[in-house]
């Protein structure tokens, strides 16, 4: 560990050295990989070299402890240098973890109504505008690729990207089925009803990152239609594309240009092949779309919202604390379910390295 925290400082030295030479920023490319992994080693260095400054103050602070006159300050200080070394080795632990490469980009996110026709639909917008207000308070931006709406405000399906420094950090806990228990709004017997949406979180690729060939692309061109501004059924700006070779298909119609959608719609196919790969690699025998969200039925949820008890529980924590405030939640405060699940991730991962 130590060995690996001592070349690791020596890396991020070496970069802050190369981005001091003018010649470096000729080549954009090298400048931006560089950049990147001085920030991704930046948390760790910083951490190890307080951790080495509390070493340190000890040595000091036990050299002070035989001086009659300063032993109590020197006593104090050095209850205190310990306590912080303690922290900082755990910190130092954790950071070290095998980190997802995918952690820093960002996300495009499928939400799609399951089970429960009507009411699932408008869970489904619930969960748009709960992910839209999660992220507002991120401070990321979100854009809508697909807004397929019903006639009493429900959504068929709900496609945007979420760009932002680690979005997909925070937004990939989120792939799975989602879990409604409310007295929807076309009950009239007041009866509780049970409906699932599914969510699907795909990091966001660029068309460089995958081999995107030309001839294996179908465009297709249509009339936008459903939520979409003034251009809806004006012009064939909607796009859909098809990749021959796998079957994928992606489409995006909020933008007004063609050109646009197109954009938009390379990108998501770029991601879904990257994850196609992926899985292929790990062998994995379905895609992690259909690993994410499953079938949609009612038993395959990773969190339930239940309107009744005022409460969201994420079945996947294993500690006591596994419900929160359903109206916090969705109001876009999910930054506790998400710390809590990425803790119990990290502490799997330590119990891992420890037993390896």
């Amino acid at each position: 560990m130590w060995e690996k925290l001592k070349q690791l400082a020596r890396r991020y030295d070496e970069i802050g050295e190369l981005l001091e030479v003018p010649e470096i920023y000729a080549d954009p490319k090298k400048l931006r990989a560089l950049t990147r992994e001085q920030k991704e080693l930046s948390a760790v260095v910083e951490t190890y070299r307080a951790y080495q400054k509390c070493e340190d103050d000890i040595v000091q602070a036990l050299e002070l402890v035989s001086d009659p006159e300063l032993k109590d300050m020197a006593q104090e200080e050095l209850n205190t240098a310990k306590a912080e070394k303690e922290r900082l080795f755990d910190e130092l632990r954790v950071l070290l973890l095998p980190r997802d490469p995918n952690d820093d980009k960002n996300v495009i996110v499928e939400i799609r109504g399951g089970v429960g026709g009507e009411e699932s639909a408008l869970f489904a917008a619930d969960l748009y505008r709960m992910y839209a207000m999660y992220a507002e308070k991120r401070g990321y931006r979100v854009e809508l690729l697909n807004y397929n709406d019903t006639e009493l405000g429900g959504v068929k399906e709900a496609d945007f990207i979420v760009s932002g420094d680690g979005a997909y950090s925070r937004f990939k806990f989120e792939s799975g089925v989602h879990r409604v228990q409310r007295v929807p709004e076309t009950e009239s017997g007041g009866r509780v009803h049970t409906s699932t949406a599914t969510v699907a979180v795909l990091p966001e690729m660029e068309e460089v990152d995958v081999d995107l060939r030309p001839e294996d692309i179908e465009m297709q061109v249509y009339r936008a239609s459903g939520a979409g501004g003034q251009h809806v059924n004006k012009t064939s700006s909607a796009v859909r594309l098809i990749h021959k070779p796998t079957g994928t298909v992606v489409s995006c119609q909020e933008e007004r240009s063609q050109l646009q959608n197109r954009a938009k719609c390379m990108a998501m196919l770029a991601s879904k092949l990257y994850e196609a790969e992926r899985e292929r690699v790990e062998g994995a025998i379905t895609s992690e779309r259909r690993a994410q969200v499953g079938s949609g039925m009612r038993n395959e949820r990773i969190r339930t919202y239940n309107f009744p008890q005022n409460r969201v529980t994420d079945h996947r924590l294993t500690g006591e604390n596994k419900n929160f405030n359903i109206d916090t939640v969705m109001n876009g405060d999910l930054d506790p379910i998400i710390d809590a699940l990425t803790m119990q991730e990290q502490a799997e991962k330590l119990r891992e390295s420890t037993e390896a």
